[in-house]
């Protein structure tokens, strides 16, 4: 094994032969798709390319008709959101899923609150809590006790991405994280996806923007017509002239 080898990042998922179909309408066919261990991983291609599906099959929301997902090497079985979980992998979706009528803190740990005498919400520790998973993504926001709703946009996809961190995910799903979002907002949410990898988590991000694609992602994956164009290639060893045309098929597969 030569030293490149060797100190090429682990591959901690992969999905093999992965096909889905909706009625006559095959959304994936034959679809590979690997992550390394702290990279980024942009998964482009065009309206109806299938990158929700496959994200969708990650994430519990659907099955594949076929195919094989492995977590570390062991094949596992997503059914469902909760499975996804398990296996440490977040969903950050593109509508948020956050509840504007609560606080920060709140949200962060929606549907996990820390609990005292079984019947009670520990608010104190899950302010506390809530203030360290941000503190680690270097995201500040003036207080936890502010409502969703009075929240920008950034600030707003920020406590999504805590929330994910806080449940424990280690492999993070994003659809268009900054779409709707302003410069300075969007790079901030580049800034916490660093972070995320510094911290040696893995970041899929789904995205039309291939400015953001180059600015944040490692590799990027090409989908077309509901097929894995070519293995991942490098952000290093590319160009947007080729992912454009990968995404259009004015170049064709390798």
């Amino acid at each position: 094994m030569t030293a490149e080898a060797s100190a090429q990042p682990e591959t901690i998922l992969e999905m093999r032969a992965i096909c889905k179909a909706f009625g006559h309408v095959q959304a994936l066919d034959q679809v590979d798709f690997d992550l390394r261990a702290g990279e980024a991983m942009a998964l482009v291609g065009d309206n109806g390319a299938g990158k929700s599906t496959l994200i969708k099959c990650l994430s519990g929301v659907y099955q594949p008709d076929s195919g094989e997902i492995l977590v570390d090497g062991r094949p596992v079985e997503i059914h469902s959101p909760s499975d996804s979980q398990r296996y440490g992998i977040a969903t950050v979706y593109q509508d948020l899923a956050l509840v504007d009528v609560f606080d920060v803190s709140c949200n962060v740990y929606l549907g996990q609150e820390p609990m005292y005498a079984g019947l009670f919400i520990n608010y104190r520790k899950m302010t506390d809590a809530a203030a360290k998973v941000l503190s680690t993504l270097r995201i500040k926001i003036p207080s936890l006790g502010t409502s969703v709703s009075d929240l920008s946009g950034g600030q707003r996809q920020s406590v999504a991405i805590a929330r994910a961190l806080a449940w424990g995910g280690r492999i993070f799903l994003m659809d268009e994280p900054t779409a709707a979002l302003g410069v300075e907002q969007s790079a901030k949410v580049n800034e916490i996806i660093n972070d995320l990898k510094s911290h040696g988590k893995t970041v899929v991000v789904i995205s039309h923007n291939l400015e953001h694609v180059f600015q944040v992602a490692d590799r990027v994956t090409v989908l077309r017509q509901g097929k894995r164009v070519r293995p991942a290639l490098s952000i290093r060893e590319t160009s947007r002239e080729e992912i454009v045309g990968l995404i259009t098929g004015a170049i064709r597969p390798a």
